[in-house]
Protein backbone atom coordinates (compact mmCIF):
# COMPACT_ATOMS: atom_id res chain seq x y z
CA UNK A 1 0.00 0.00 0.00
CA UNK A 2 0.89 3.57 -0.53
CA UNK A 3 1.76 6.08 1.61
CA UNK A 4 0.17 9.20 0.85
CA UNK A 5 1.83 12.47 2.55
CA UNK A 6 1.72 15.87 1.21
CA UNK A 7 5.09 17.09 -0.47
CA UNK A 8 6.48 19.61 1.84
CA UNK A 9 9.69 21.36 0.63
CA UNK A 10 11.05 24.48 2.19
CA UNK A 11 11.74 26.61 -1.11
CA UNK A 12 8.28 28.68 -1.91
CA UNK A 13 6.44 27.07 -5.16
CA UNK A 14 6.34 29.40 -7.83
CA UNK A 15 3.85 28.25 -10.10
CA UNK A 16 1.25 30.24 -8.85
CA UNK A 17 2.87 33.42 -7.61
CA UNK A 18 2.24 35.60 -10.41
CA UNK A 19 -1.39 35.31 -10.80
CA UNK A 20 -1.72 34.94 -6.65
CA UNK A 21 -0.32 39.00 -7.07
CA UNK A 22 -2.36 40.06 -10.16
CA UNK A 23 -5.28 38.47 -7.88
CA UNK A 24 -4.64 40.44 -4.98
CA UNK A 25 -3.80 43.82 -6.04
CA UNK A 26 -5.63 47.05 -5.37
CA UNK A 27 -7.08 49.73 -7.35
CA UNK A 28 -6.08 52.82 -6.59
CA UNK A 29 -9.45 55.31 -6.88
CA UNK A 30 -9.90 58.80 -6.65
CA UNK A 31 -13.31 58.95 -4.45
CA UNK A 32 -13.50 57.42 -1.09
CA UNK A 33 -15.92 56.13 1.37
CA UNK A 34 -18.13 59.02 2.79
CA UNK A 35 -17.56 61.44 -0.63
CA UNK A 36 -20.38 63.39 -2.39
CA UNK A 37 -20.09 62.17 -6.37
CA UNK A 38 -22.21 62.63 -9.16
CA UNK A 39 -22.81 60.16 -12.08
CA UNK A 40 -21.50 61.14 -15.15
CA UNK A 41 -21.97 58.29 -17.05
CA UNK A 42 -24.53 55.22 -17.93
CA UNK A 43 -28.10 55.31 -16.90
CA UNK A 44 -28.18 56.70 -13.70
CA UNK A 45 -26.48 59.74 -15.56
CA UNK A 46 -26.62 62.98 -13.18
CA UNK A 47 -27.61 61.45 -10.17
CA UNK A 48 -26.04 62.44 -6.96
CA UNK A 49 -25.42 60.81 -3.90
CA UNK A 50 -23.38 59.50 -0.92
CA UNK A 51 -20.46 56.60 -1.14
CA UNK A 52 -21.44 53.83 1.14
CA UNK A 53 -18.87 51.22 -0.16
CA UNK A 54 -15.55 51.07 -2.29
CA UNK A 55 -14.41 47.77 -3.72
CA UNK A 56 -10.75 48.45 -4.04
CA UNK A 57 -10.21 45.17 -5.87
CA UNK A 58 -12.84 45.54 -8.78
CA UNK A 59 -12.67 49.60 -8.98
CA UNK A 60 -16.40 49.84 -8.45
CA UNK A 61 -18.47 52.29 -5.81
CA UNK A 62 -21.52 51.90 -4.60
CA UNK A 63 -23.64 54.80 -4.22
CA UNK A 64 -26.68 55.72 -2.05
CA UNK A 65 -29.92 55.79 -4.00
CA UNK A 66 -28.07 55.44 -7.13
CA UNK A 67 -28.12 52.29 -9.73
CA UNK A 68 -31.32 50.42 -7.74
CA UNK A 69 -31.64 46.95 -8.48
CA UNK A 70 -34.49 44.41 -7.54
CA UNK A 71 -33.59 40.95 -5.81
CA UNK A 72 -36.15 38.33 -5.07
CA UNK A 73 -35.36 37.48 -1.88
CA UNK A 74 -36.01 33.98 -0.27
CA UNK A 75 -37.28 34.02 3.79
CA UNK A 76 -34.48 32.04 5.37
CA UNK A 77 -36.20 31.91 8.65
CA UNK A 78 -40.18 30.97 9.80
CA UNK A 79 -40.74 34.24 10.74
CA UNK A 80 -38.58 36.62 7.88
CA UNK A 81 -40.58 37.90 5.20
CA UNK A 82 -39.80 36.69 1.72
CA UNK A 83 -40.09 39.18 -1.49
CA UNK A 84 -38.76 41.66 -3.83
CA UNK A 85 -35.29 43.30 -2.24
CA UNK A 86 -34.49 47.22 -3.59
CA UNK A 87 -31.06 48.04 -3.24
CA UNK A 88 -27.99 50.07 -4.88
CA UNK A 89 -25.39 47.81 -7.12
CA UNK A 90 -21.75 49.09 -7.49
CA UNK A 91 -20.94 51.46 -10.63
CA UNK A 92 -17.20 51.60 -12.12
CA UNK A 93 -15.54 54.63 -9.83
CA UNK A 94 -14.56 56.05 -13.69
CA UNK A 95 -18.05 56.90 -13.98
CA UNK A 96 -18.81 59.25 -10.80
CA UNK A 97 -16.86 62.85 -10.40
CA UNK A 98 -16.75 64.35 -6.88
CA UNK A 99 -18.61 67.32 -6.05
CA UNK A 100 -16.94 70.46 -5.25
CA UNK A 101 -17.92 72.03 -2.06
CA UNK A 102 -18.57 75.73 -3.09
CA UNK A 103 -19.98 75.49 -6.24
CA UNK A 104 -21.91 72.14 -6.14
CA UNK A 105 -20.56 71.37 -9.90
CA UNK A 106 -18.77 67.73 -10.53
CA UNK A 107 -14.80 68.44 -10.70
CA UNK A 108 -11.59 67.06 -11.09
CA UNK A 109 -8.89 67.82 -8.16
CA UNK A 110 -5.41 68.30 -7.66
CA UNK A 111 -3.30 67.09 -4.68
CA UNK A 112 -1.57 69.04 -2.59
CA UNK A 113 1.02 68.46 0.30
CA UNK A 114 0.94 71.11 3.08
CA UNK A 115 3.66 72.20 4.92
CA UNK A 116 2.89 69.87 7.98
CA UNK A 117 3.51 66.91 5.02
CA UNK A 118 -0.61 66.15 4.86
CA UNK A 119 -1.91 65.46 1.04
CA UNK A 120 -5.32 67.87 0.11
CA UNK A 121 -7.32 67.62 -2.39
CA UNK A 122 -8.02 70.84 -4.45
CA UNK A 123 -10.80 71.15 -6.59
CA UNK A 124 -9.83 72.24 -10.11
CA UNK A 125 -12.58 74.39 -10.46
CA UNK A 126 -12.57 76.88 -7.72
CA UNK A 127 -9.43 75.84 -6.00
CA UNK A 128 -10.87 75.49 -2.71
CA UNK A 129 -10.23 71.92 -0.60
CA UNK A 130 -12.56 69.21 -0.91
CA UNK A 131 -12.62 68.01 2.76
CA UNK A 132 -12.33 64.02 3.36
CA UNK A 133 -14.76 62.74 5.39
CA UNK A 134 -13.73 60.47 8.53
Amino acid sequence: MRHLKHRKTDRPRAVNRKRHADNAERVKLHVTKGDTVRVVRGDDKGKEGKIIRVYTKTGRVTIEGVNIVKRHRRARTADEQSGIVNFPAPVHASNVMLIDPKSGAATRFRRQIDEDGTKERISVKSGDAIPRVR
